[in-house]
């Protein structure tokens, strides 16, 4: 082995004792939890409750790893379908393959169910999660070191990625592209930390630049891959993800802005957990409505009462009038 170059672990799996704990599933739990903690702090910062980003991952982290392993089945179906392969191995999830476009769409959709049971704007939520996001990308790809995947072309440059020979690769030094992906997200999350801040951005759209920057970095890092993949007018099909799924951001930052202009002012609104604001606000409605119409018991005293009241303030020279409880808003 030439130490000029990164070398890459004998194994994959990593012993806890008698627990043995796959390298590619422990970078995606730290990543998770990385994820998580950042976001609790900036939703804090933008004035929602502690805890809150916990609950809503609970549902957007398991639908996003479904949604991940989906894409990647879906789009190398021949690895798990073809002759001789073993569609057993589709439900792997530990040996690899997550495709990040499947895993925030359908992580989206499980944030958006819990956003909607608690009555929170999810583009609210996606802005607070989003260079947590970037970060456990990061934390993620190391997760391919560990499987010895997914990397680049052949290299001579001393940063180069030393693979070792197995049954479906040559050995070799390769261009480290989980590398390149995992300092570009790492980018990527101080971009959107920088922009968010100094341009205050709302309604979603620190959450399209993630996205942005994400994909324009993904699509040169592709390019660079040499892993096996389907192929579109001669780019690779995550390449042409990347291009669309750019423009769909960009043209959100765009409209979005002019649209709704700022910052949401509420993010998570003073209500019972699981209690929609529609809801409150027409209990609040009711209650304003009951209070209008009942009879004004409260309000007024007895004859016997007011009247030596009246006649005390009219010997005192008082200015004030009689309070009779009636001077309620």
């Amino acid at each position: 082995m030439d130490l000029a170059y990164i070398p890459s672990p004998s194994t994959g799996v990593l012993h806890l004792g008698p627990v043995p704990l796959r390298g590619y599933a422990f970078c995606i739990i730290i990543g998770v939890f990385v994820a998580v903690w950042y976001g609790n702090k900036r939703w804090i910062a933008r004035g929602g409750k502690a805890g809150t980003v916990a609950d809503i991952a609970v549902w957007a982290v398991p639908f996003g790893l479904v949604g991940g392993r989906l894409y990647h089945v879906i789009t190398d179906y021949q690895l798990y379908f073809s002759e001789g392969e073993n569609w057993v191995d589709a439900f792997k999830i530990w040996e690899g393959g997550l495709g990040i476009w499947g895993a925030i769409a359908l992580g989206a959709v499980g944030a958006w169910i819990a956003c909607r049971r608690r009555g929170i704007p999810l583009p609210a939520y996606a802005d607070a999660i989003a260079p947590g996001i970037a970060f456990a990308q990061a934390i993620g790809r190391w997760g391919n070191w560990f499987n010895q995947e997914l990397y680049g072309k052949p290299t001579d440059l001393p940063w180069g990625l030393e693979i070792t020979a197995s049954a479906n690769r040559e050995a070799g030094v390769y261009h480290p592209t989980f590398l390149y992906e995992s300092l570009w997200c790492v980018g990527v999350a101080l971009l959107v930390i920088w922009a968010d801040r100094r341009f205050k951005l709302g309604h979603g759209r620190a959450f399209a630049l993630y996205v942005a920057a994400y994909c324009t970095g993904r699509a040169w890092i592709e390019y660079m891959r040499v892993d096996e993949a389907h192929h579109v007018l001669g780019l690779r099909l995550n390449v042409w993800t990347s291009i669309v799924v750019f423009l769909l951001a960009v043209t959100y930052i765009v409209v979005s802005s002019r649209v709704r202009p700022g910052r949401e002012e509420i993010v998570e609104p003073e209500t019972g957990k699981g209690k929609a604001p529609e809801a409150v606000a027409d209990a609040e409605t009711e209650t304003e409505t009951e209070g209008d119409d009942a009879p004004a018991a409260e309000a007024v005293e007895p004859v016997e009462d007011a009247v030596p009241d009246a006649v005390e303030d009219a010997s005192t020279g008082s200015d004030q009038p009689a309070s009779n409880g009636a001077d309620k808003s």
